[in-house]
C-alpha cells in the first residue's frame, strides 16, 4: 500500500512543547482581542473575491477554522496571532479614519476628506483592493478617491492600486504620494532578484498549503498574499524630508521619513486633526524581519530604533491612536507611548546585544541559539517573533556587520552541499544507515537533528524514498511547534514538496506595471544579469541604440559581461550595429515582446550594420527558473 502524503498528527514531544507555551504565556491578557474588534462596522456579503476569469483571488472564509480551540498541530501563541490577524471587515480607527482588514496580507486605510477619500496602501491585488473599497462605500457612502498614498516600496502596499483609481483619475489630477526613492526600490526589488525572491516567498507565505490546523494558518504579519493582478501607478508627488506637510482634499498630513527601516523607502504619517499616527510597517504587533526569509537586503535595527524614538519625540504628545498597515490599532496616549517604546527597545536590544556577543567571538549560530530577550519585552505580545524571529534577526545583524564568514578557516572553503553530502554518507556508513539512525533520533523527538542529517542523504541521493518520507515528517513536526508563522510555512512547504513535488511560484509580482516602471538603466541591468557568462566568454558584440529623442545607449558583451554606456566615446567603443528607434519600442524589444526585424518591417526601426549581431547577443541570455528546487539539489 502506497504511503499517504497527507499531513501527520503532532508527535508527543511537539504536543508537550505547545502545551508548555500555553502554560508560560499571558493568555489572560485579552486587550488585543478587545482592540481587534473595536470599531467593527461589517464585512463583505460575498466572501469570495475573484478575478476577471472567475478564479478565486481571496476567500474570507479560508481562516474560519481559527475560531476553534488551538489544536496540537499549532503553537498556541501563533494560533492566537493568526486568529487576531484573520479578523476581516471595515473598522473605524477614529472618526474619519477607517481600515479594511483581513482582505489581504496588509490593511487598506481610508481617510475621509472634504470631497472624497485618501486611500493608503491599496493591498497586493487590484481585486482585493476593489472589494475593500466597495466595502468602505457600502458603509460610508460612494465617495470618490481624491488621493492615494504608498507608505513604502513593498508590493502589499501598492499592488492593488488599479482597484481604487484609474488612468482617468490620474488625468483628472488625483495625486499619488510616496516617500522619495519609492519607485526605484519598488521596481528593482521585484526585478533583479525577483525570481528567487518570489520562489522563496512561496515557502514563506505557504501559498500552496491547505488552510487548516495541519497546514497554513497565517504568516504572522497577516493571513497570506492574495493572487490577483498586481499593478503599479508611479507616484506624482514625492515626500522628500521629515517635517514635510501636505494637505490633500482637506486632509493635513505631517511626514516622517524612515529610510532603511522595514523598507528602503518608507514613511510614517501624523494626522494632527485626528490625533492619529500611521506607523506604516515600522511598528506592528510582531517582531519584524531584519532579513526576510524570502531574501532582501539586511535592514538596519539601529536606524529602526532611532526612527521609533524620533516618532515618539515628534508625535506622541499629540497622538491618541497609533495604527499601521498590518494588524490592529493601539488606543490611548499612554498605551501608544508604551507600544512604540517597547518596539524601539526590541530592535535596539537585538542590535546592541548581537554586537556585544559577536565582539566576544560568538558566531551567528551561537548567538541565535543563546540569545535571550528581557522578560519585560517577552511579556508584551507584540514583541514576539511571529514574522521576524530573534534567531534569524540576530544572524542578519551579524551579516550586516561581518558578512557571511564566521572567521573559522574550516568554513572558508567548504564543499558545496551535494559534494559534502556524498562525503558525509561515506563517513557515516551510507544512506540507509544514516536514515536508520535518523529514525531513532526522530523517535527521541530530536527533529532538528533529523532534518540536518537527512538533508545530507537527500543532497546525495534525492530519490531515496525513505529519506524523503522521514525528512518530510521531521520538517512537519518542526512546523507544528513554531511560534513564527513564516518558519511554520517554510517547514510545512518543504514537507509538502518532498511528498508532492515542487509548488513553483504561485504569486508573481513582476507585473507589466512594475516592469514599465523600470528606468532604461534598470532594464539594461536586468538583461546583464541574465547573460550566461561562461557561454559568452569569447563573444565580443557591441550594439548602439539611437533613440529619436537624441539619447544614445551602447551595450557591449565582452568577457561574459554585458555593459551599458550612455552616450559615445572611449567607454562605449565602436558599434557592430546601430538601431534608430523610439524609447517605447526599445523597451518592448528589451522585454522580448518584439524583435528588431519586426520593428524594421513596420518602419519603427532603422538598422545600420549586421542585424544578425543583435540576435547573437540576445542568444546568450538565459531565462530565470521560477521553479528551482529548494529541499533537494
Amino acid at each position: 500500500m502506497a504511503e499517504s502524503h497527507d499531513p501527520r498528527p503532532a508527535r508527543p514531544e511537539i504536543v508537550d512543547h505547545n502545551a508548555a507555551v500555553r502554560g508560560r504565556s499571558p493568555f489572560d491578557d485579552t486587550r488585543d482581542l478587545d482592540d481587534v474588534h473595536r470599531g467593527y462596522l461589517g464585512t463583505a456579503p460575498d466572501p469570495v473575491i475573484r478575478d476577471a476569469d472567475g478564479s478565486v483571488v481571496w476567500d474570507l472564509r479560508a481562516y474560519d477554522f481559527l475560531a476553534q480551540e488551538c489544536p496540537e498541530t499549532a503553537n498556541p501563541s501563533l494560533w492566537r496571532q493568526a486568529r487576531l490577524s484573520s479578523r476581516h471587515g471595515l473598522f473605524e480607527v477614529v472618526e474619519g479614519i477607517y481600515q479594511v482588514r483581513g482582505f489581504d496580507l496588509s490593511n487598506m486605510t481610508v481617510v475621509e476628506g472634504s470631497r472624497g477619500i485618501l486611500v493608503i496602501d491599496p493591498l497586493v491585488s487590484a481585486e482585493t483592493a476593489r472589494a475593500a473599497l466597495a466595502l468602505y462605500r457600502e458603509h460610508r457612502g460612494d465617495r470618490p478617491v481624491t488621493g492615494v498614498l504608498y507608505t513604502h516600496s513593498h508590493v502589499d502596499h501598492f499592488g492593488g492600486v488599479r482597484g481604487v483609481i484609474s488612468e482617468a483619475d490620474l488625468a483628472a489630477g488625483v495625486p499619488v504620494l510616496a516617500p522619495a526613492g519609492f519607485l526605484a526600490h519598488a521596481a528593482s526589488e521585484n526585478i533583479y532578484a525577483g525570481t528567487a525572491m518570489a520562489r522563496r516567498a512561496a515557502y514563506m507565505y505557504g501559498a500552496a498549503l491547505s488552510r487548516n490546523p495541519r497546514g497554513q494558518i497565517g504568516a504572522g504579519l497577516g493571513p497570506t498574499t492574495s493572487t490577483g493582478q498586481v499593478g503599479l501607478i508611479p507616484p506624482t508627488h514625492d515626500i522628500t524630508a521629515s517635517g514635510q506637510s501636505e494637505t490633500i482634499d482637506g486632509i493635513r498630513m505631517d511626514f516622517q521619513l524612515t529610510p532603511g527601516t522595514e523598507a528602503p523607502a518608507e514613511l510614517n504619517i501624523h494626522f494632527s486633526d485626528h490625533a492619529a499616527l500611521c506607523m506604516a510597517e515600522n511598528a506592528t504587533h510582531t517582531l519584524h524581519n531584519l532579513l526576510t526569509l524570502r531574501g532582501a537586503e539586511v535592514r538596519d535595527p539601529r536606524a529602526w530604533a532611532g526612527y521609533l524614538t524620533e516618532a515618539v519625540t515628534l508625535f506622541a504628545d499629540s497622538t491618541d491612536v497609533v495604527f499601521a498597515s498590518h494588524h490592529w490599532p493601539v488606543w490611548g496616549r499612554d498605551d501608544v507611548i508604551t507600544f512604540l517604546t517597547e518596539q524601539r527597545d526590541l530592535y535596539a536590544y537585538l542590535h546592541d546585544q548581537t554586537l556585544r556577543m559577536l565582539n566576544r567571538g560568538a558566531t551567528p549560530l551561537e548567538i541565535a541559539e543563546h540569545f535571550e530577550m528581557p522578560p519585560n519585552l517577552e511579556r508584551a505580545w507584540h514583541t514576539h517573533g511571529y514574522y521576524g524571529s530573534v534567531s534569524h534577526n540576530t544572524k542578519a545583524i551579524y551579516q550586516k556587520y561581518l558578512g557571511w564568514f564566521d572567521g573559522n578557516p574550516a568554513h572558508l572553503w567548504e564543499h558545496p552541499p551535494t559534494e559534502s553530502a556524498r562525503r558525509y554518507l561515506d563517513f557515516m556508513g551510507g544512506a540507509d544507515e544514516v536514515v536508520r539512525r535518523a529514525h531513532e533520533s526522530f523517535a527521541e523527538g530530536d527533529f532538528r537533528w533529523v532534518v540536518q542529517v537527512v538533508n545530507h542523504v537527500l543532497f546525495a541521493q534525492p530519490d531515496h524514498e525513505a529519506a524523503r518520507s522521514l525528512q518530510a515528517a521531521a520538517l512537519e513536526q518542526l512546523g507544528y511547534g513554531c511560534e513564527n508563522g513564516t518558519w511554520r510555512n517554510f517547514y510545512l512547504t518543504g514537507a509538502h514538496e518532498l511528498r508532492n513535488g515542487p509548488v513553483g511560484t504561485p504569486t508573481v509580482t513582476a507585473s507589466p506595471d512594475v516592469i514599465n516602471a523600470l528606468t532604461l538603466d534598470q532594464l539594461f541591468d536586468a538583461l546583464a544579469i541574465r547573460v550566461d557568462g561562461p557561454r559568452s566568454w569569447d563573444a565580443d558584440i557591441t550594439l548602439r541604440w539611437n533613440l529619436r529623442d537624441g539619447q544614445r545607449h551602447t551595450q557591449r558583451l565582452h568577457n561574459g559581461v554585458l555593459t551599458h554606456v550612455v552616450g559615445t566615446g572611449a567607454a562605449a567603443g565602436d558599434p557592430d550595429v546601430e538601431i534608430d528607434l523610439d524609447e517605447a519600442d526599445l523597451r518592448s524589444l528589451l522585454l522580448g515582446s518584439t524583435t528588431p526585424a519586426a520593428l524594421a518591417e513596420r518602419g519603427r526601426a532603422e538598422i545600420t550594420g549586421d542585424p544578425g549581431r543583435i540576435a547573437d547577443l540576445f542568444s546568450y541570455l538565459e531565462d530565470p527558473d521560477p521553479n528551482f528546487t529548494i529541499v533537494t539539489p
